[in-house]
């Protein structure tokens, strides 16, 4: 995780040196702004990301001297064969064409098809317990 967080404390430095910058060559207050409010939110996953790489072991990606043979192993469970992500960008891009066109009726309708696409991603592989019958 440290490498992540060094990753954000260089954009966290560039938005705010950008910010300065900007501000002093455009004298143009909304940019400014826009960038010191990024350079915010940059600094927030770095701090994140320095919060959790004190509490978690070393990772391969951490150590400079790591192979690539360290990183071996299972890296985590994605399904091959879900449609699930399919429906949720469908339906990301009606609500966002709703927002565009300020379709009210629509963006309702696309808002409640992004949680029910979310929620079947999340649920997908859930199974209740043995219950009996």
């Amino acid at each position: 995780m440290k490498v992540e967080a060094r990753l954000f404390d260089v954009t966290t430095s560039f938005f705010i040196l950008s910010a300065i910058v900007y501000g002093v060559w455009s004298k143009e207050p909304v940019g400014t702004v826009a960038l010191i409010l990024t350079g915010g939110l940059s600094l927030i996953v770095g701090s994140y990301f320095h919060f959790v790489a004190r509490r978690v072991e070393r990772r391969p990606e951490d150590n400079p001297d790591a192979e690539i043979s360290d990183g071996a192993g299972e890296v985590g469970f994605f399904s091959a064969g879900s449609y699930w992500p399919v429906t949720l960008a469908a339906s990301g891009g009606v609500s966002a064409l709703a927002l565009a066109f300020w379709q009210v009726w629509l963006l309702v309708i696309g808002l409640v098809l992004v949680l029910m696409s979310v929620a079947g991603l999340v649920f997908e592989y859930h199974t209740r317990p043995n219950a009996t019958d």
